[in-house]
Parts: C-alpha cells; structure tokens; sequence
C-alpha cells in the first residue's frame, strides 16, 4: 500500500457572486484564497489540484500542465443550475487544453438539504474523453489511467511547443517569487 501525504490545498479563487433578485453567494466572507497552485508527486504521477470554482480558469490548469502535471484534480460542489452546462464540459476543456487528465469529484446529492450539489463525478482522459462517470447519487468512479498517454498526446499535437511566445505568454507569479507551490 502507497501512502500519499497531501499538502494543505486552498482554492485559488473565491466563488462571489451576485444576481440581483436571484442569489448572493459570497465566500470572501468566510474564506481567504489560496497564495499558491497545490503540486503533488505521488508514485504514480504529478498532479494538480484545484477546488471548485478553479475549474472555470484555464490558465491554472495551464500553469499546471506547465509544471509538468499530469492530473488535474477538482473536488467540487456545483449546483443543479450550473452543473448540468458547465462541469462535465469545463472538465473535458481543461483535459483536452493541456492534454491530461482530469478527475472531478461531487458530493453526492442529498434531497433533503438546502443546497443540491449536481454531482456526477467524473474521470476525463487526455483527449478529452469520458472514462468513467457516476450520476447523483452515492458512488465510486473508477478507471485505470495510463501516463503514457499524456505524454503521447503531448507529443503527437504539441501545443506548448506550437504557441506564439511573440503573440502571449502564461506568466507564473508564484515561481518568480520563489514559491513552487510543490
């Protein structure tokens, strides 16, 4: 058995939002982001992680796969009017934008709470690919990922070595700074 010790996570953006008449959610009330992206290597691979709302920003799961991660990993609680347009289709862009995969996990939807999380964890292969899926209810997803084929991707349709430096850049702050977030 492997065990793998995880660093403290914090999600690097805070969900606050406000719709008049509709809805107020605000985290920066109760929550304080994160200072750096989480890098984890494991036995098994790098992998990166992101919470929730971090999933709508490509550009830290580019500063990931940058990194070299091969894994993006976001736990996340999306909700019955978001969740069905945006996770599986935001998950399936940040696995196919920087050729890796990515795991999302929900909790499971509980009808008697106040809130109703989407749920439908879900694996996502490199090429964008659903490998395994679970609806709203209680569940495992499971799938045997294979590295390898990462890094086949990453060499077949080379998008980091392909991209106009001249035209734009991804800068990583906290790397300038000293802080690799590993």
């Amino acid at each position: 058995m492997t065990l793998i010790c995880c660093p403290a996570c914090r999600k690097t953006h805070l969900f606050d939002i406000d719709i008049p008449g509709k809805m107020t959610f605000k985290e920066s009330l109760t929550l304080s982001p994160g200072e750096a992206p989480t890098v984890i290597d494991t036995p098994a691979g790098r992998l990166g992680i992101g919470i929730c709302y971090d999933i709508r920003f490509p550009e830290l799961a580019m500063l990931y796969a940058q990194r070299g991660v091969q894994m993006l990993v976001y736990p996340g609680a999306f909700n019955t009017v978001t969740g069905p347009l945006h996770w599986e289709l935001l998950a399936r862009a940040r696995a196919v934008d920087n050729q890796c995969f990515v795991l999302t996990c929900s909790p499971a939807r509980n009808p008697d709470a106040s809130y109703q999380a989407w749920g439908y964890s879900t694996i996502i292969g490199p090429f964008a690919e659903v490998l395994a899926t679970c609806k709203h209810e209680p569940g495992t997803v499971y799938a045997e990922l294979d590295f390898a084929q990462v890094q086949e991707r990453r060499t077949n349709l080379p998008l980091r070595q392909q991209k106009r430096h001249d035209l734009y850049e991804l800068v990583d702050k906290t790397v300038q700074r000293g802080d690799r977030g590993l």
